[in-house]
């Protein structure tokens, strides 16, 4: 079998999805990947970012991280995407990462690859569903093969169930949701060796 690609894909503000994305980076490393890290480039204004101790601290803790380029996932078989909640989609700076991959789209690049995502929101019912539905429609323009988690282990049934991906709220990453994070990575990097295989 071919070692699977996987770019594991994030943005955070204060670090959940940064915590989320390492813990997939270990998952699917464990299960037999090849993994990219990569982080989406913040476009907040730097006054904004440096106003906000916490925001900038974050910054700061990721900056060994390289910034995703197209490249990124051009190169990978599959993808793994984290991002925050907002106002019930996806964070803009996700947005404005996806919007630079129309010429891989165009190209047909990005079919036949797999792609599960999670996120996490200030509240209980923040948009958490809404951001992995906007997510999932933009891997279904692109061609790519869905690997929601489902409930095909039972950790979905311990981690607030949602099949859609691993969603929570913002700062808390307990043991629970690692192993539900780690399900999905592994479940994403075994049904993609099995696509390129």
């Amino acid at each position: 079998m071919p070692t699977p690609k996987i770019t594991v894909l994030f943005y955070t503000t204060y670090g959940t999805n940064h915590a989320v994305a390492a813990e997939a980076v270990r998952a699917a490393e464990a299960a037999g990947a090849e993994v990219r890290l990569r982080r989406v480039r913040e476009t907040a204004p730097d006054e904004v970012v440096k106003g906000q101790e916490a925001w900038a601290a974050q910054v700061e803790r990721m900056s060994d991280i390289p910034v995703a380029e197209p490249d990124d996932m051009a190169w990978a078989d599959g993808y793994f995407v984290s991002a925050p909640t907002r106002f019930g989609v996806v964070a803009s700076q996700m947005r404005a990462f996806i919007d630079t991959l129309g010429g891989l789209w165009q190209s047909g690049t990005l079919a036949d690859r797999t792609f599960t995502a999670t996120t996490s929101a200030q509240t209980l019912h923040g948009g958490q569903e809404t951001t992995l539905f906007s997510l999932y429609v933009t891997a279904m323009h692109w061609g790519c093969v869905l690997v929601p988690p489902g409930y095909a282990d039972s950790v979905k049934f311990e981690d607030g169930g949602n099949p859609y991906g691993w969603s929570g709220s913002a700062g808390e990453l307990d043991e629970t949701a690692r192993k539900s994070i780690a399900f999905q990575a592994t479940r994403l990097v075994e049904k993609t060796a099995k696509l390129i295989g």
